[in-house]
């Protein structure tokens, strides 16, 4: 079985603070076989540590978190950018025609724009997999909502930290079941359901840290914008 972080950030996104190499070094210290980086809509970062991750270690997975029409969409695997703004179907094909899979994140939480609030759940089960583990809700009822979906779906379930800095990297964890340990093995069993997840709560202090953060850059590049 490898431990794999499916969901964290680098400076990159918006709301993000660390470069890839923290990131990377955080996932070799706390002993995880792969790491994907899933920025906000960009993939740069993403792709410099696939290249980067055998030098910790790590099997690197390339990929990005996609803002659909409908909400975020993990996509892995793919090492072009999937557009944001199509409608959900549209974004699921889309990553499929680059080689990837798609995740759905944190579906239940609608102020971090999951997408049951646009799409329905037969819509959702048309993705790969769902997260059912996310470390940053502040409260467990998204997560279990999340993995009651998934079992009565038959979906494949992933787990997430999340993370918007590097030492929240390995929060939580997809355990997977693959034949080997490659990008097409992991990605290979995750499809075919055989995850289990694990996790803890990101603590509520670095939660807040993280959000008004991201709230300070996002004002900054508004600035910026008019300025330009």
């Amino acid at each position: 079985m490898l431990s794999v972080e499916l969901h964290a950030h680098s400076e990159l996104s918006y709301d993000g603070r660390d470069s890839v190499e923290l990131l990377l070094e955080q996932a070799a210290a706390v002993g995880l076989d792969a790491l994907a980086v899933t920025d906000h809509d960009e993939i740069d970062a993403s792709l410099r540590a696939a290249e980067l991750a055998p030098d910790y270690g790590l099997v690197g997975i390339p990929g990005m978190e996609v803002t659909s029409r409908a909400g975020h969409v993990l996509a892995l695997g793919v090492e072009e950018a999937v557009p944001s703004g199509l409608p959900f179907g549209e974004t699921l094909d889309r990553i499929d025609d680059l080689g990837g899979i798609a995740v759905v994140p944190h579906p239940f939480q609608e102020s971090r724009s999951g997408v049951l609030a646009n799409v329905t759940t037969d819509d959702l089960t048309a993705a790969d997999a769902v997260e059912v583990y996310n470390s940053r809700l502040l409260t467990g009822r998204a997560n279990r909502q999340a993995e009651r979906l998934a079992r009565r779906s038959g979906m494949s379930m992933t787990a997430g930290s999340d993370a918007h800095v590097s030492e929240m990297v390995g929060q939580a964890v997809t355990r997977v079941d693959a034949a080997d340990r490659t990008l097409e093995g992991i990605l290979g069993a995750i499809v075919d359901g055989r995850t289990t997840v694990e996790g803890k709560r990101t603590p509520w202090r670095i939660s807040f840290r993280q959000a008004a953060g991201g709230a300070k850059r996002r004002v900054k590049n508004r600035i910026d914008g008019l300025l330009d």
